[in-house]
Parts: structure tokens; sequence; C-alpha cells
């Protein structure tokens, strides 16, 4: 009788090995992704997302309705917090997927609307260190506050019903296309290759900027524009509103590296001192001006200085953002204070002036300060190439959101009232719009 080989049993070693192989093969996909989710990126970014929602509300909320004239703080107030809710949905669902997808050459598709195949375990391949939820929601903020921005452009007489549709359409026609191009596409924007924007200089403020100044134009001046004059009712609103804007941009701007690391620290470190420049300069101009520096002056130069920084704060160091911040107060001033009063357009609370302009000096100087050639530039570019392809996605931005801004407001104006009639902006939007008074005796 022949005997049988004796079978060994594995060791244990071998049979830890077999057990931990049919595991793996057994996880979905999803799962092994979650592998490289870091907890200190994710608690980042979860504080940055709160810190851009707190930029609108109650920040830029405030920062507005102090601005405006009494009769007029509420209708504010009410465009901030209903833009807030209604593009959040709209981002959930087609904006993050036609934003944040592969798709065409200027847009994304609709694979992940309502956040379809998007689980707790997912993660992009651009941030894999952090839940693709998360930057879901993070990327929400940047879409909800940007038509908020331009509100401030057409303040105390357009319609909230034409402001709300105006505002969502521009936001899928134009914040969505730019967005695709410089943030999905890194940099690949109408052609162009290596755009520089870390947080928004062209996504955020030139869009919007260039919107603002088409609608006060379209919607024409309030009554009494140039002669009356139109101030501010409470200066003490607009000043929290701005230290709440300078303390969100740490996480607009901060945020925007995706990770908490050095680069991160590096960038907060030069947004605030973009901000803190562009204030002293402001001072220093009015001071030479009128001898006196106002508390107006001081915010509404250190949100010039914001501006500037955002899409350059990834690139320069912290004589560039000296640089950038002084460049941004001296620009945004003339425009606030000379090239409205030239052209005489009513942009209300200076939009353009701040958001539209400093967003674009930030945009081109970024090409000079943020290269090896300038001490302390972190990028690994050449300064006329740079300049060259910064200037040009400017002018495709400027153009895109100029054209579409035109054509959806005359648009919209076939089927709404643009503006309140000329009783109802004496009566003040708060009562005429929303049946509220802010101030009762």
């Amino acid at each position: 009788m022949t005997r049988l080989p004796t079978l060994r049993a594995p060791s244990p070693r071998l049979r830890l090995s077999i057990l931990l192989t049919l595991l793996a093969s057994a996880l979905p996909a999803s799962a092994a992704d979650a592998s490289t989710i870091n907890a200190g990126d994710t608690a980042w970014l979860l504080t940055s997302t709160a810190l851009v929602l707190f930029m609108m509300i109650p920040g830029l909320a405030l920062f507005y309705a102090g601005l405006v004239r009494s009769r007029n703080v509420l209708s504010i107030f009410m465009q901030c917090f209903a833009l807030t809710a209604v593009l959040s949905l709209v981002w959930l669902v087609c904006g993050y997927s036609l934003s944040f997808s592969d798709g065409g050459s200027f847009i994304g598709s609709f694979q992940k609307m309502f956040l379809n195949g998007v689980t707790t375990t997912s993660v992009r391949s651009d941030c894999p260190t952090i839940p693709e939820l998360l930057h879901f929601a993070y990327q929400m903020m940047f879409f909800l506050i940007t038509p908020g921005l331009f509100i401030g452009a057409f303040a105390e007489r357009m319609k909230f019903s034409a402001i709300m549709a105006f505002s969502v359409l521009w936001s899928l026609l134009v914040y969505v296309p730019c967005c695709y191009g410089v943030w999905h596409k890194a940099g690949a924007f109408f052609g162009l290759t290596g755009v520089i924007d870390l947080a928004g200089g062209i996504v955020v403020h030139i869009t919007a900027g260039v919107a603002a100044l088409v609608l006060c134009i379209v919607v024409k001046p309030r009554h009494g524009f140039p002669n009356a004059q139109f101030l501010p009712h409470n200066l003490p609103l607009t000043m929290v509103g701005a230290g709440m804007l300078w303390v969100g941009w740490f996480g607009f701007n901060a945020g925007s590296q995706l990770a908490a690391n050095g680069s991160a620290a590096m960038t907060l470190i030069v947004t605030h001192i973009s901000a803190c420049t562009a204030s002293v300069v402001w001072m220093a101009i009015e001071w030479l001006h009128i001898r006196k520096s106002s508390a107006l002056g001081i915010a509404t130069g250190s949100i010039a200085g914001l501006a500037a920084i955002t899409p350059a704060a990834g690139k320069v160091g912290p004589i560039g953002a000296l640089c950038i911040g002084a460049t941004s107060a001296i620009i945004c001033w003339l425009a606030c204070a000379k090239l409205k009063k030239t052209f005489r357009y009513d942009d209300s609370l200076d939009v353009f002036g701040v958001h539209g302009v400093g967003g674009f000096v930030g945009t081109i100087l970024v090409a000079v300060f943020g290269s090896t050639h300038f001490a302390g530039g972190l990028g690994d570019f050449e300064i006329l190439p740079q300049l060259k392809t910064q200037a040009l996605a400017s002018l495709y931005t400027i153009v895109l959101s100029g054209v579409v801004s035109y054509a959806l407001i005359k648009i919209i104006g076939l089927f709404v009232n643009l503006r309140v009639t000329q009783e109802q902006e004496n009566q003040g939007l708060d009562l005429a719009e929303h049946g509220e008074a802010a101030y009762n005796d």
C-alpha cells in the first residue's frame, strides 16, 4: 500500500497573509481610496469651509448692509441669505458636476448630479487626502459667494426676483465654465495652459466685478445720482463685516491649498500681509487728499488687498504680497474715486472698483512677483510667457462675463421688471420688496 504524503498546515504568518489578501480583494474601490484621507487635511478643510460660509453670512451681508441707507438694510440681508440657500441647491443638482467632472473643452458633464457616485470614502485624484464630499462642500461656498459680491453694484434699486433669476443663470453660464477650466482642468482655460489662480482672482473676482459693472449700467442709476449723497447708514456694521471677511479670507485662500501644510501657512501669511499693506496705503492716500483717514477707507482698502492677493497667494512670498497690496490700494482707489466719477456709472458699493479691478491686478502681478526671478517668488515660470497667459485669461474672462451678463439681463428684462418703481425706491426695498422694516420707532 502506497503511503500518502502528510500535508503540513500553513504557518500562522502564511495564514494571516492569505486572509489579508482575501479581505483586500473583497473591499470596494471606494474603501481603498479612503486609505489616502488625512485627518489633518480634512480638519483644516472642514474649518475652511465654515470660514468661507462665514464670509457670506454674516460677513458680506453686514459689510454691504452698513453701506446702504437704513431703508434697504433687510434687502441686503435677504439677498445674501437667499443666494446662500438657492445656489447651494443648484450646486447639488448640477453645479458641482458641471464644474468638477470630466466633460468637454469648456464644461463638465452631468455625471455627478445630486452627488451621484460620490460616497463617504470617495476622493479626487487632485486632492486625495480629503473626502470628495468635503471638496464638494468647500467649492460650494465659492459658488454661492461669487454672486453675493455683485449684488452691491445695483443695491437699493433692483427687484429681488430679477436678482435671483440672474444669479442662478449667470452662475451656470459664467462661473461654472471658468471654474471648470481654471480649477478642474488645472489651468487649461479656453485653450490656454498654466493659468494661475489659486483661490479665485479670475473665477470669483473678475467674473463678479465685470457682471457688477454691466448690471449697474443696464439697470441704471439710483434716482438722484450723481448729485444726491448716498451715505452709509451704519459704518460700525460695515467695519464688523469687513473684519469677518478678513478672518474668513484665511479659509478662502489658505484653504485653497487643500491641505494643512507649509504652503497653506505661507498662503495665510501673504494674505494677511497684502490686506495690511493695502489698508495702510489707502489710509495714506486719503490723508494726502483730505487730511483724514476714514473707517470706510481702511475697510475698503483691506478688501482690495484681499481680493488682489487671492489669485497670487500660492506663488508669492511676503515681499510680493507687500507689492501687490500696495499696488491694489492705489489702482482700486483710482477706480473708485476717479474712474466712476469720470464715466458716471452708479456702482453703489464699488464692487467693480474693488473686486473686479483688485482681482485683475492680482491675476496679472502674480506673473511678476510669483516668478523665481523675483525675491521670494515660489513659481517655476518665466515672467513674460506667464504674463501673456494671465493677461489672456483675464481678457477671456472679461469678455465671457461681460457678454453673458448683458445678454442675460436683457432677456430677463423681457419677462420681469428689473428695478423697482421710483416710489418703491423712495420707500425702500425693505418695505417695498419684503414688507418689513429694519428699524422701528
